[in-house]
């Protein structure tokens, strides 16, 4: 049931279908020469998946302001070629979109950033130029020439980001403001840069739909207290704002605010003490994955409207579904920041594990097949379903044969990994779909070339199995591989070392050191918001109830090839349960004793009970041997094709573009 989630809501001259914003966030295509287009097909899809409000990605009002080098800035009517096929394409699509302008401040990564005093932030590398008194006015004024511009550009409004450390933000903070004139010192006065570009940006658009966008929590030291927040959105309320949307944090937080292991829903707590005081909408963000969620947090009365992000690269059509009886056809954001945030980080554009296709959509097009073939797919993992589904999807016949008892290959071990239960919908999703489209899925069947005698073309989509290294004593008991840890197959004892420091083992030791803390109490947030940032003391970890040692043959520090938006989150719950974590190793021999290695110039034994190989992965192609041999059409996709670095985000693309191809 989602009645709120569906019902309409006015947000100052405009009514809005329905309660689902889309949030802002890049793509990191915006400044290529096809981004009008690409962007146009992108916000358009999302439009008419019935989204009731979207916000751009964030758009610089000058230079000084812009993320890097090429970042997208908004400055001048030359510039307006460049948004009209965007608001051409929502509003064809009967949608409403706004305009998001960001000023990076001290977050900029280019050679001149501006902030309000010279404090170089712990996640940039170089210290900004302290704004003056002339150039903070003349930084409002290039607020509301952007607004203005936006308008012409034909956006339905503006949103002023003031959230997540930006500009904004920093002159808001007292660890970020260190000015003494009319800027800086008491809370009045560091609120006043917000209140003025408001008013300018309310000025600059008349009674078009204003947003701003403000951090109910910070969660960095010399952050704004609970009240100081509350007094944030009084003064953008009473500047003109329509609709207050939620941020959760800054970026240079230690606090993990919207990777899988945060607790869906598990801001909105912060979002509800502001909501209680204003008199304009006010909307939730951050980890709300499902219908069901966005509409319990309505009910609760801790929001007007949810804002969904990442969940709008998983599925466009999330809004139509939620609000049309179809929730659970909804393909589910996992939270895994592969495609999307790590993507961008690494330079590259965004996307989405789950559905390649976002940011891609004139990349990815599906066309009805003329003659449809009788296809065999070997290998349900998540390769072998996207290829079965988007196949029958285009009217090929399909058949999958998986020798397990279940779907998922090695993707469903994951949600065996403390914070990444979620990633179940993913593999629930593909389920019903096959379903839904007819394909016959053949369980516990390990195809033979006798079961594929009969179909046109066969897929090997086989995936990968663990990799034994070459150490003598490998096939000592104590040693296990990764996915008989993972499975419940084998269990390991008190005392455990983990050959390899890739993902995998990162997984494998999390899974053994259990459930975690509290999020709350392991992560030190006060949910009083009587100190600063709203931190609180972290208490020490309990002892773990295993030894853990983690282990690489490369120099360097472990976890180097993590996600860089997760990745450190999992490397300090390791820090924390005192998980020991070495580089540089030679693996000499295992024996009773444990293994025995060199590391830094000397030999050590890790005493062990259990030996758990994480060492990388091998595919078996020898059944695309045997039916090459004999003169079949055979196809090879995921970690059958390439094993090397395999993960689900190139597997699910790889059996996508095989599925919108074939035949």
């Amino acid at each position: 049931m989602t009645r709120l989630l569906a019902t309409p809501i006015r947000v100052g001259h405009v009514v809005l279908p329905n309660r689902i914003i889309m949030g802002s966030m890049h793509l990191g295509c915006e400044t290529e020469a096809d981004a009008p287009q690409r962007l146009a097909r992108f916000y358009g899809e999302r439009a008419k998946g019935g989204v009731g409000l979207i916000v751009t990605g964030g758009v610089a009002p000058n230079p000084q302001g812009r993320f890097g080098a090429d970042g997208t800035v908004l400055d001048h009517p030359s510039q307006l070629d460049h948004h009209l096929p965007i608001t051409d394409a929502v509003h064809q699509a009967g949608g409403r979109i706004i305009l998001q302008i960001l000023h990076c401040g001290r977050y900029a990564r280019h050679d001149d950033p501006v902030a309000p005093s010279a404090i170089r932030a712990p996640i940039s590398r170089t210290t900004p130029r302290e704004l003056t008194e002339a150039e903070i006015e003349a930084t409002i004024a290039d607020y509301a020439r952007t607004a203005a511009l936006a308008i012409q550009a034909g956006y339905d409004g503006i949103e002023v980001m003031a959230s997540e450390g930006y500009l904004i933000s920093e002159f808001m903070a007292p660890a970020t403001n260190h000015r003494t004139d009319q800027w800086g010192g008491p809370l009045s006065h560091r609120l006043r840069f917000l209140d003025r570009v408001v008013r300018a940006v309310r000025g600059a658009i008349g009674e078009c739909l204003l947003s701003v966008r403000l951090s109910m929590v910070d969660l960095v030291e010399g952050g704004l207290s609970g009240d100081e927040v509350v007094a944030a959105a009084l003064v953008a309320e009473q500047a003109g704002a329509d609709l207050l949307n939620s941020g959760i944090g800054w970026h240079e937080s230690r606090v993990p605010t919207i990777a899988h292991p945060v607790p869906a829903g598990a801001w909105a707590w912060a979002t509800a003490r502001v909501k209680a005081v204003l008199s304009i909408p006010v909307s939730a963000s951050n980890r709300i994955d499902t219908p069901e969620r966005a509409e319990a947090i309505l009910a609760s009365g801790a929001a007007d409207l949810v804002s969904l992000a990442r969940p709008l690269l998983a599925d466009p059509a999330f809004a139509a579904k939620a609000t049309g009886g179809q929730a659970g056809a909804i393909n589910t954001c996992i939270a895994c920041n592969q495609g999307c945030l790590d993507a961008m980080f690494d330079g590259r554009p965004a996307s989405c594990l789950v559905n390649p296709r976002a940011g891609r959509e004139g990349e990815f097009v599906a066309v009805s097949v003329a003659a449809a073939l009788k296809l065999a797919v070997v290998g349900a993992g998540p390769a072998g379903m996207a290829c079965a589904l988007e196949a029958a999807a285009r009217g090929h016949h399909v058949t999958v044969f998986e020798a397990s008892q279940h779907l998922g290959g090695q993707f469903a071990l994951a949600e065996r990994i403390p914070g990444k239960e979620t990633y179940v919908a993913t593999l629930d999703w593909f389920a019903a779909e096959l379903d839904r489209l007819g394909v016959t899925v053949k369980l516990g069947r390990a195809a033979t070339l006798k079961d594929l005698d009969g179909f046109d073309q066969v897929v090997i989509a086989t995936g990968v199995r663990p990799r034994r290294p070459d150490i003598a004593g490998i096939d000592h008991p104590m040693v296990a591989l990764y996915d008989d840890i993972l499975s419940g197959r084998r269990t390991a004892g008190q005392r455990v070392a983990l050959i390899g420091a890739g993902p995998i083992a990162f997984d494998v030791a999390l899974y053994l050191l259990g459930p975690s803390a509290p999020f709350d109490a392991e992560w030190g947030i006060d949910r009083t918001l009587l100190q600063p940032g709203g931190l609180a003391v972290v208490e020490p970890a309990e002892a773990p109830s295993r030894a853990i040692t983690l282990m690489q043959r490369k120099p360097g520090r472990p976890g180097a090839d993590l996600g860089r938006t997760t990745g450190w989150i999992a490397k300090a719950k390791l820090q924390r349960a005192g998980v020991a974590m070495l580089a540089g190793v030679a693996y000499r021999h295992i024996d009773d004793a444990g293994l025995h290695i060199h590391v830094d110039g000397t030999d050590r034994l890790i005493e062990a009970d259990t030996i758990i190989v994480c060492s990388g992965q091998e595919g078996d192609d020898s059944l695309a041997q045997q039916l090459a041999a004999a003169g079949r059409i055979v196809h090879r996709i995921g970690g059958a094709r390439q094993a090397s670095g395999i993960d689900a985000l190139r597997a699910i693309e790889d059996g996508t573009r095989l599925g919108l191809q074939i035949g």
